[in-house]
Order: structure tokens, then sequence, then C-alpha cells
């Protein structure tokens, strides 16, 4: 069993460590507003994971297989809410000794996470690959997602971490309002690269 939940930390943390719409928006806000006025954004993202694997281990994941239009329509909606958030993050105007803008909220990060079609693929995926075996599928589905969910704190605290870090190396105006830009930038050719590929 500790093979398994090795297994599946890794694969969870490796799939959602990826740079992706989730995981660059944490960065985004780290860089932008800070840790500590970000913590808002990173509960709502984890709570929109939590909400997904949740759905996942309830067999809605499969929705998406049999219906491809379902996934194009959470797909669509999932940009446009990204490319708000990449909006806000790219907007702020607050210097490194003033991180005083508004931060992506709870609701946004929860949304984000909620209708991103990539974290239900991902747990599609592992659900149909890597979960823990146990003595119930009832019980097997709860140790995968305690043991995926934890993986997430960790993996999504860091991203916000090391954008935070990141702001911290780019403290005058310019370059803070590139790193801004790139931290935008890159989330939004994430998400469209996850529309074409």
């Amino acid at each position: 069993m500790i093979e398994a939940i090795a297994t599946l930390a890794l694969t969870t943390a490796l799939l959602l460590g990826s740079p992706g719409p989730a995981p660059l928006a944490l960065a985004g806000v780290g860089a932008s507003f800070g840790f500590k006025q970000g913590l808002g954004f990173l509960a709502g993202i984890l709570l929109g994971l939590l909400v997904a694997i949740s759905l996942v281990a309830l067999g809605l994941g499969s929705l998406f297989e049999q219906f491809p239009t379902v996934k194009l329509i959470c797909q669509g909606i999932a940009t446009a809410y990204l490319i708000y958030v990449a909006y806000k993050i790219a907007s702020n105007t607050s210097g490194i000794e003033q991180r005083s803008g508004a931060a992506p909220s709870f609701r946004d990060g929860f949304i984000l996470n909620l209708i991103n079609p990539k974290a239900y693929a991902a747990f599609l995926a592992i659900f149909s690959n890597f979960m823990i075996p146990a003595t119930s599928p009832v019980y097997s589905a709860m140790i995968t997602v305690m043991v995926s969910f934890i993986v997430a704190v960790i993996v999504d605290g860091l991203w916000m971490a090391i954008g935070s870090k990141l702001h911290q190396l780019f403290s005058k105006p310019k370059q803070a309002l590139y790193l801004r830009f790139i931290c935008a930038g890159l989330m939004v050719i994430s998400v469209l690269l996850g529309l074409f590929i």
C-alpha cells in the first residue's frame, strides 16, 4: 500500500505541478499580490479542486468522455475566466512596497478550478490507473481523494510561494510590470494551448 500511495502522490504532483492554468495563476497571484494576500485565491483553487476530485470519484468525470460538447463548453468558460484572472494580475498597479490592489478572490479560484477541464482529465487518469487498493471501493476512493488533495495543497502552495519570491526579485516598478505581464501571458498561452492540443 505504501508503494501505491507513493506512486499516487508522485503522479498527482506531476499532473498538478506541471505549468497549466491553475499553477500559473497561483504564481501570478503570488508575484503580483504576495503570498498572504493570495491565500483566499489559493483556498478557492483548492476547494474547487476538491470538488472536481470528488466529482470524478463519483463518476462524473466520464461525462467529458461521453459528451465532448460539455467539455468544450467548460473549456470556453474556463478560458474566459482565466483571461479575466490574468487581466487582474496584469493590471495590478501596486508596487512591491504596497501590494494593495485587489487580488483575485476565493470565488475566482474556486470557479477557475471547478470549471477547469484539465483538473477533471487529470483525476480521471488518476482514478483510472492509480487508485489505492483497499478493502472496499468507497474506502479506496476516499484514500485516493485524501492523498491527492494533500499533494495538491503542497504543490499549489509552492507555486504561489515561488511567485511571491519572484516578486521580491523584481522590486523595481518596471521589472514588476514585466513579471506581471509574463505571468498573465503564460496563463493565457497555457489555456489556449490546452484548447488546441
